[in-house]
């Protein structure tokens, strides 16, 4: 029982981090825009990375039916998480480090805690 309680927690908050971070860079919000573009990455890059993290969205609220979409998601998103997490500390935004930190680990922790999903090596 506590194992999907944490289970639920992280996937929540993987659904929010990309769900709102995907939003505000296809909508082009201000705030936003201008965190990326002091990053270095244009507005062209901003709305791909934006769209390429809605896609992930839409797998994650599709997973709540179908668990290998979930699973597949979650697979997806970890690259974008990561690739945050390196951009921030490389740029030394610190203010911005947590949330993909918690990001990279909530990933993890999705994976680790579902049932549904193993690794066969």
């Amino acid at each position: 029982m506590v194992i999907q309680v944490i289970h639920w927690i992280a996937y929540g908050y993987y659904v929010y981090l990309f769900g709102y971070a995907s939003i505000y860079k296809v909508i082009q919000k201000k705030e936003m825009v201008e965190g990326m573009d002091a990053l270095g990455f244009g507005k062209t890059w901003t709305i791909a990375i934006g769209l390429g993290e809605l896609l992930g969205v839409c797998g994650l609220i599709t997973g709540l039916w179908f668990h290998q979409a979930k699973n597949a998601a979650v697979l997806y998103l970890f690259p974008y998480a990561v690739g945050a997490l390196m951009v921030h500390l490389s740029h030394k935004h610190y203010h911005d480090f947590y949330d993909a930190l918690f990001g990279s680990i909530a990933a993890v922790v999705i994976l680790w805690t579902d049932r549904h999903f193993q690794i066969s090596l």
